[in-house]
């Protein structure tokens, strides 16, 4: 470790000094690294800068950003302890630590957090959210309702507050609240999924399956890959008789998530329903692969290999489960026929007077019990006859319910689980992010790595990038791409090796552009913009025909511009959402009119700037579809669509495949007006794999 340490001290490129590094500029590549989600990297530079000047309060603050991002909260929690003992006034720490702090089940310290942080900003939304979510996990709904109230006043069209208050009404019992809340929700923000997917939960909670059918069915529309949604459906097409379409949602959510145990388990039983023994064996295989110690799939898998002649398979299962529940009167009766039909008689009669006496006992406790002590007695094994006691619905049962007679149930997600994931869903700070804002699709660059995408696998060619590749000048295969992959710890550390190793190169051969385009591409994913840039103007100096060195210092001056501006108009440098999320909406900035105005000048130099780093790399291969696209993208962020539209066009006559492109000009076309093409465009980028263009169709043609 101490040779890693000091190996990066040594080669953080041009920021190592003599005694100490420049903390501002490592800081701010740290907040670069932070800002576009490579959270590992950024945790590497604030490290540099506590090492050097542990004193500074901000390293720490922007460390425990990245460690909740990682899910180390006790990481992040101790991370904004350091910060504010050396500043207590930076509201975005008591707000991070409160988030850290919940995230860990400390409701308490986490509302402690918040009223702190609301003394300094008393409207803050998010936090306000969170502190109402934290009473709720704490069970204290009065303190809940109370910040609720103080949200609402604050911000009376915040969908996600009423959807988040109706979960709350939902565990306290009030349905007819929490459904007034979802239903105000839905009013306020009619296209975010979860809305419907839980207000489905309650009509049917309330029996109103053709109700909660219909909310299903829009939550599928607008998400077609949420797998909950699914399951859910499911369930109610179950309960409405329609075995058919409750199998083809579990086939859907297999097809998604061949690993989903909730829906091959209730597949399963559906298969077994309609005789499809086969089948539904294969499906309690993989339950079985997965979750060894699941008795239900035992005995269910024990009774369809009994149907399909495998006594011995079934008595092999059937044992698996009377060695756990040696009660399960049903166990031994199965067991009994199997081994009669193996002509065991006396293995099968010994198996019946088993369960007989099983029975006499059982029947013997009963009577000396009163109902309700009955009941809780007999919690993990039902009555003697394998009827269920003290249910309300017989149908189903929570994944966690290990009552082996409700092997023949269909399995739905505890409630406890669901309401835990929903509320942290809330604490992450992520959801209001999902499924409301609509985005191009970003930018390609000449990179080595790709972020894996389960369902978009679009992977594209081209000859010039083929022909650089097949000289083998670069240590890895350079790659175009728009979805880029943050580094590993091991990444990190081999780009820091390679920085040495070109620069050790270039020194030997500084005439070489090669070398330097390498080194720019380290500098670039270690997150060091001017750097890179610095060596891509080189490689233009010394070959002035190299495309790719101006397409990539476009790209690169346009992160550097994104990432300048999403840190300009605060009132104090830290106050950062904690989502460092590029989509994420900002708070209204206090603007200084000539402040503004140089930063508008500022922006349109540099937009000029990677406008002409475009054009001359089409200029040098007017073939490369990707550099129109990039363009495109520049002049969709000026709101120029004319502009940008007809780079797509192109983009699209160089590559009739190109999905992005079709998604792209799709939004612009949507953007002035022009609906039929928009949408023309969107269902073909759907059909070249882009499937959230599906999701922004059913806007458009639901109005």
């Amino acid at each position: 470790m101490k040779k890693v340490i000091l190996f990066l001290l040594l080669h953080i490129y041009s920021l190592a000094l003599v005694a100490q590094i420049n903390t501002d500029r490592v800081i701010a590549i740290g907040r670069n690294a932070l800002y576009f989600e490579d959270y590992v990297l950024s945790i590497q530079y604030f490290n540099q800068v506590i090492r050097s000047k542990p004193w500074l309060a901000e390293p720490y603050f922007y460390r425990a950003v990245a460690k909740i991002q990682l899910d180390d909260f006790k990481g992040a929690e101790e991370d904004c302890t350091l910060c504010l003992d050396r500043n207590p006034f930076l509201v975005q720490a008591w707000f991070a630590r409160g988030i850290a702090r919940q995230s860990q089940d400390n409701y308490e310290g986490a509302i402690a957090d918040y009223n702190k942080g609301l003394e300094f900003r008393p409207a803050d939304r998010q936090m306000l959210m969170n502190k109402a979510v934290a009473n709720i996990q704490n069970k204290d709904f009065e303190g809940a309702e109370t910040a609720f109230e103080e949200l609402l006043t604050n911000y009376p069209k915040h969908s996600m507050s009423y959807l988040t208050r109706g979960a709350m009404f939902l565990e306290k019992g009030d349905t007819i609240a929490a459904l007034n809340d979802y239903s105000k929700s839905i009013e306020l923000d009619a296209y975010y999924p979860p809305a419907y997917g839980n207000r489905a939960i309650i009509y049917y909670q309330m029996n109103k399956l053709d109700s909660a059918l219909v909310d299903l069915n829009e939550a599928i529309k607008l998400n077609p890959r949420e797998s909950g949604f699914y399951i859910n459906r499911g369930l109610v097409r179950f309960q409405l008789n329609d075995l058919r379409g409750a199998m083809d949602d579990y086939d859907q959510v297999v097809s998604m998530d061949s690993h989903n145990l909730i829906a091959r388990f209730n597949r399963g039983l559906l298969r077994m329903q309609v005789g499809d023994n086969n089948r539904a064996i294969e499906d309690f295989d993989m339950v079985l692969q997965q979750e060894p110690d699941n008795y239900m799939a035992y005995y269910n898998r024990a009774l369809l290999k009994y149907e399909t002649g495998d006594y011995r398979g079934a008595i092999n299962d059937i044992n698996q489960v009377l060695a756990e529940y040696p009660d399960f009167i049903p166990g031994y009766y199965s067991r009994a026929e199997a081994k009669r039909k193996l002509r065991d008689l006396a293995g099968a009669d010994s198996d019946y007077w088993i369960a007989y006496e099983i029975e006499e006992r059982l029947k013997k406790e009963r009577e000396s019990r009163n109902r309700g002590n009955m009941a809780s007695a007999s919690g993990n094994q039902g009555d003697a006859s394998g009827n269920d006691t003290g249910e309300e619905d017989d149908n189903t049962r929570e994944r966690s319910d290990r009552n082996i007679n409700k092997f023949n149930r269909l399995v739905v997600y505890d409630k406890e689980e669901v309401n835990r994931s929903k509320y942290q869903s809330e604490v992450r700070g992520r959801v209001q992010d999902r499924n409301v804002r609509v985005d191009i699709e970003p930018q390609f660059i000449l990179t080595y790595y790709e972020k894996a995408d389960p369902v978009k696998k679009i992977i594209y060619y081209d000859a010039s990038l083929e022909e650089y590749n097949s000289r083998m000048v670069l240590p890895r295969r350079l790659r175009v791409i728009n979805e880029e992959a943050p580094l590993t710890e091991g990444q990190i550390q081999a780009h820091f090796a390679s920085i040495d190793d070109f620069s050790s190169r270039i020194e030997a051969n500084p005439e070489n552009p090669d070398l330097y385009f390498g080194r720019a591409l380290d500098f670039m994913l270690v997150q060091d913009f001017s750097e890179a840039i610095r060596d891509y103007d080189r490689v233009i100096e010394l070959n002035p025909n190299f495309f790719m060195a101006y397409f990539n210092r476009a790209v690169v001056r346009y992160k550097q511009l994104e990432y300048n501006l999403s840190q300009g108009g605060y009132d104090d440098n830290l106050s950062l959402n904690m989502n460092i999320n590029p989509n994420r909406p900002q708070p209204t900035p206090v603007v200084d009119p000539a402040a503004a105005q140089l930063r508008e000048n500022k922006r349109s130099i540099e937009h000029e700037q990677i406008v002409r780093d475009y054009d001359t790399a089409i200029r040098l291969n007017p073939d490369f579809a990707f550099t129109y696209l990039n363009r495109g993208n520049l002049r969709c962020a000026q709101r120029d669509f004319r502009a940008a539209i007809l780079d797509y066009n192109i983009a699209i006559e160089k590559d009739p495949e190109f999905a992005e492109a079709y998604f792209n000009r799709g939004l612009a076309r949507l953007s002035q007006g022009d609906a039929k093409r928009g949408i023309a465009d969107l269902s073909k980028a759907g059909e070249l794999g882009i499937i959230n263009a599906y999701s922004i169709i059913k806007r458009m043609t639901s109005n």
